[in-house]
């Protein structure tokens, strides 16, 4: 028999990103039975998915070897309690369906036996011998061992290790693995929560329990009233997934819109060398602050010193939102820029206050299941990072390709990152060109869009100098791209 499995499921099932299957949705090519995928149509689709390509097999094993390893456990298998209450209600499940299969089966025996009660006083009715005969192949036929649908038992396996969780009213979903609570998944999961200090303080990231069950993680000091208790109200940030199906009720942010200016006072981390021209600036917020934005927004910077007085930058995030406490910065040695002088000078070092203000920009990842090309110039490559990694935690595209002028040697300080994701990732391809005259640089790129891989189907995000920004603009809307198609941002 089938198993239904959502199509969050079915893409972990078979190991590809949930946008792959929604666009064989779309095409046909797989059917959705309320919104369900049937395991037989999966493996017709994918008739070679085993558990060792879902790497499933691999991470049971990896449990199983290193099982007293505590750093492990936390990071793939949740507490002793979720686990307990999980398996709970699996064994709980099964014990309800093996009481209705002896229910049938006394029912099935006991007509069997008045048939044949039935045969003795006349044994020669065929309507009484042909109803033997069903009866009695339908019992055999129904006692028989099926071949077991690898599929169906892989999904059980992920019920008790991971927890599927369904927003409403957006439908939106996400898992939560090991022991992250549920703000930490939906986070970096991409979704857009509302939340403020992440530590049970604030109550902002309070939501509304539908169906499921959920376990507390840690202490909280804000007070949920009778009323909010009563109506299964519950922090995200200090509960996780007691059951392995989730349902919440709670607001996201469409849009930048619905993020409220902030200001935090960080500290400087750390101060790395990516290149001889460039260096990345990441700074800490604290436990109780932490900085809410959307993949591609920029921030204010100031800062003081003996040498500047007090200083003020306009810089873009570097760093996916899931990571809020860590906020990245690429910083270009440059003569005009005030935060390039503290940087490369070490007015500016490990410890030292910095102000963030903001977020600000409108230059974000729009909601669809469109291919991503993303085309960044020197260091408009930073907002573009945040929304490649911002989408590939949404796992619900079906490819992203990158893009990556530079107008100086050493330019390309993460070529080894965009190498990591094409080796790690089939639907992700980058290529990088350098070129000292910018226009040029921009066609180039134009020109390999257009050999490897140009669609109009696709969402373009282009950032970088006017001239850039404008000339792949220019080129997309001549070959018929729609303008609501193009987001750009002139850095």
């Amino acid at each position: 028999m089938a198993h239904q499995v959502s199509i969050w499921r079915a893409a972990q099932l078979v190991g590809v990103a949930r946008g792959v299957l929604q666009q064989q949705v779309r095409t046909g090519a797989l059917l959705l039975n309320d919104g369900m995928v049937s395991t037989e149509a999966l493996l017709r689709l994918y008739p070679n998915a085993s558990l060792e390509e879902s790497g499933l097999l691999e991470r049971v094993a990896q449990i199983r070897d290193e099982a007293f390893g505590k750093r492990l456990r936390e990071r793939l298998l949740p507490s002793q309690e979720v686990l307990a209450q999980r398996l709970f209600a699996q064994s709980q499940e099964l014990g309800d369906v093996r009481l209705h299969l002896q229910r049938y089966h006394e029912l099935v025996i006991a007509l069997q036996k008045t048939i044949r009660e039935r045969l003795a006083h006349r044994p020669q009715d065929t309507a009484w011998q042909a109803l033997e005969r069903q009866v009695t192949g339908g019992l055999a036929a129904a006692l028989a061992t099926d071949a077991v649908d690898l599929l169906e038992v892989m999904d059980d396996m992920l019920k008790i290790m991971t927890a599927q969780v369904t927003v409403q009213p957006s439908g939106h979903q996400f898992l939560v693995e090991g022991h992250s609570n549920l703000l930490q998944s939906g986070l970096h999961s991409g979704l857009r929560l509302n939340y403020g200090c992440g530590n049970g303080s604030c109550g902002m990231c309070k939501v509304r329990v539908i169906s499921g069950d959920v376990v507390q993680t840690q202490h909280y000091d804000y007070c949920l009233s009778e009323t909010e208790k009563s109506q299964g109200y519950t922090l995200m940030c200090c509960h996780t997934a007691g059951s392995s199906e989730l349902t919440l009720e709670m607001l996201e942010a469409g849009g930048p819109q619905d993020i409220p200016e902030q200001q935090i006072v960080t500290k400087v981390r750390a101060l790395t060398t990516l290149a001889p021209n460039t260096r990345l600036l990441q700074l800490q917020t604290p436990r109780t602050h932490r900085l809410r934005f959307l993949a591609g927004q920029s921030v204010s910077l100031g800062w003081s010193n003996s040498a500047q007085g007090d200083a003020q930058s306009t810089e873009a995030i570097a760093s996916c939102p899931c990571d809020d406490r860590n906020l990245l910065f690429f910083v270009a040695r440059d003569e005009d820029s005030a935060l390039a002088q503290a940087v490369f000078s070490d007015q500016l070092g490990h410890g030292d206050a910095v102000t963030v203000r903001g977020p600000m920009g409108e230059f974000v990842l729009s909601e669809g299941h469109r291919p991503l090309v993303f085309a960044a110039c020197d260091l408009g490559y930073a907002p573009i990072k945040s929304l490649i990694e911002h989408a590939l935690a949404l796992d619900a595209v079906p490819s992203l390709s990158l893009f990556w002028l530079t107008l100086r040697a050493d330019g390309h300080f993460q070529a080894n990152q965009c190498r990591a994701w094409s080796e790690a990732l089939d639907n992700f391809e980058y290529g990088l060109f350098t070129n000292t005259d910018v226009v040029a640089g921009a066609r180039e790129i134009a020109l390999a869009m257009h050999a490897d891989l140009f669609d109009i189907e696709c969402d373009f995000y282009l950032c970088g100098p006017a001239a850039f920004v404008d000339t792949l603009f220019d080129d997309l809307r001549h070959a018929g791209v729609p303008a609501a198609q193009i987001f750009k941002q002139v850095m």
